[in-house]
């Protein structure tokens, strides 16, 4: 841009690489990055990885370079002749002032619209469930015999059948020869499969071919090749072009391999893989039986210790027998034994509980003799307390303190006069004497002396 920017002066005079600069700068800012199609020719891939061809078409030519950091991204090689679209910005080599296209992506001719058809169809398919991975059945673990669809001449039959007979020479193979590209190929492959599964004389189904272009491959991106494998009866692994190849076929198959090698590797078992696993299982097999044969000897053994003539059994059997009636009859005679003890000693205790009438007449009489005397004295003695308690009584009778000489005075009131600070002068007080009583008039009182105090 700033070559563009700073134009040299009227008149001014420039170098040639200045020009080609300036030519170099304004092709690329004039005209943008674009797909342009043409025929590939003197195609050239130099020591360095960058990769130089002729685009041409029936009236011109470019030079085109494709630098490394961009080939490196394509999966396949253009050839002379091969019509290409290349996404590319026109510019000019500035040390040969040649015209040149530097190319970022290149693509087969028409690719883009059979993209946009792969997409449909693949869209459409998926819609309906031909995809669906519920409807993807397993594949047989032992084949009985394996089936190709595939070209007679193609190198992929060559690679599946060595794959077979490597891993599983017993294993028959039936080839449903067809065309698997040009035209009309799409439906001679889907015959070839309807044909397959009529016939059902294979437990599974290889529908493969070898690499190639989009174009080469497009009779697997045919709806009658899909509807075809959707149909079939046996189970469908199918192996289109390589491993970064996908075709529609791939999708509706019960199992898509990278390759057709992989498809073989995966209908047939290994049969090297086969021996180890079977010779594991005899050597599990023999551990196993040896484990049983000697758990078998050893109880044959202790059956064999435990087996005796039956004449020793009898005489074991007739010895316990009299082992048993030796002890039936030490334990009859200790229990008689027992049991006339028991006896004795109950009619001891009998004998001992038994009525005397003369020997309780005598102690019958002695107890009345003893309850006579108790009760005598008993009584006597509850009369002699009774005598006590009357001479204590009589002792505290006031009559017999007034016979004495004293006597007791009362007030109005009937209260017993004790004090002589307790009445006045002139008050009524009663006297009782030990016969009769006296109605007085307190004339005087007499305080009580301290000896009288001492002496109450």
């Amino acid at each position: 841009m700033s070559s563009l920017l700073q134009k040299p002066a009227p008149g001014a005079v420039i170098a040639v690489s200045a020009l080609n600069r300036m030519v170099r700068d304004m092709l690329e800012h004039a005209l943008p990055l674009m797909w342009i199609r043409g025929e590939v020719s003197n195609f050239t891939c130099a020591a360095s990885g960058h990769c130089y061809f002729t685009l041409k078409d029936a009236g011109a030519q470019v030079r085109c370079a494709m630098f490394r950091s961009r080939a490196r991204s394509l999966d396949w090689q253009p050839g002379n002749g091969m019509q290409i679209e290349v996404r590319a910005v026109a510019t000019l080599f500035e040390p040969r002032g040649e015209f040149q296209l530097n190319v970022e992506a290149i693509r087969r001719s028409g690719v883009g619209a059979l993209y946009e058809a792969f997409e449909r169809l693949k869209a459409r398919l998926a819609a309906e469930g031909l995809f669906d991975n519920e409807r993807k059945r397993p594949l047989p673990r032992f084949p009985r015999q394996v089936g190709i669809v595939t070209s007679p001449q193609a190198a992929a039959l060559r690679d599946v059948l060595s794959i077979l007979r490597s891993r599983m020479p017993a294993l028959p193979v039936v080839v449903y020869p067809t065309p698997v590209q040009g035209s009309g190929a799409a439906h001679l492959i889907a015959r070839a499969i309807e044909t397959a599964s009529r016939r059902l004389e294979c437990d599974v189904l290889i529908v493969c071919r070898g690499g190639g272009s989009i174009e080469d491959l497009w009779s697997f991106n045919e709806e009658t090749v899909a509807r075809a494998i959707h149909a079939c009866a046996l189970p469908v692994v199918c192996a289109v072009g390589h491993e970064t190849d996908f075709t529609i076929a791939d999708f509706v198959a019960d199992l898509r391999a990278p390759t057709p090698t992989a498809a073989a590797q995966a209908v047939s078992p290994d049969r090297q893989q086969l021996a180890v696993r079977l010779n594991e299982v005899r050597a599990r097999l023999a551990r196993s039986a040896g484990r049983y044969l000697d758990r078998q000897w050893q109880g044959l053994d202790y059956l064999a210790r435990r087996l005796i003539d039956p004449r020793e059994r009898v005489r074991n059997e007739y010895r316990h027998l009299e082992q048993l009636a030796a002890r039936l009859a030490h334990a009859g005679g200790r229990s008689l034994t027992a049991q006339h003890w028991r006896l004795t000693d109950l009619l001891r205790r009998l004998a001992g509980a038994s009525p005397d009438p003369q020997r309780h007449g005598s102690a019958l009489q002695h107890l009345c003799k003893r309850l006579d005397s108790g009760y005598r004295h008993r009584l006597q003695a509850r009369q002699d307390g009774i005598d006590a308690l009357a001479a204590r009584l009589r002792t505290l009778d006031p009559r017999s303190v007034l016979s004495r000489g004293f006597a007791i005075a009362t007030d109005a009131r009937g209260h017993i006069v004790s004090d002589a600070t307790a009445v006045t002068i002139g008050d009524c007080l009663n006297v009782r004497l030990a016969r009769g009583s006296l109605e007085s008039r307190v004339s005087a009182t007499t305080e009580a002396a301290p000896e009288d105090d001492a002496l109450s």
